[in-house]
């Protein structure tokens, strides 16, 4: 079983949204590019793929995952 914390809502735009922890993986749908998440305080079970354009919060994220993506093609 795989240890968690326990998840905060955090506000974003006076919204609030779950904490993306980190994104695991990146596919391609329809020319439409999706990620794997994995929320801060969820399991595996948990894991949802997201369109780019949902991503927009956690943008520094995104650009982690691209450029780790890209260092691994070379």
């Amino acid at each position: 079983m795989q240890k968690t914390e326990e998840p905060n809502l955090v506000e974003v735009d006076k919204v609030e949204e779950w904490e993306v922890e980190k994104i695991l993986n990146k596919r391609k749908v329809r020319e439409v590019d999706k990620y794997l998440i994995r929320w801060k305080g969820f399991t595996v079970e948990n894991d949802i793929w997201e369109k780019e354009e949902d991503l927009e919060n956690t943008k520094k994220l995104v650009d982690k995952f691209e450029r780790k993506l890209k260092a691994e093609i070379r």
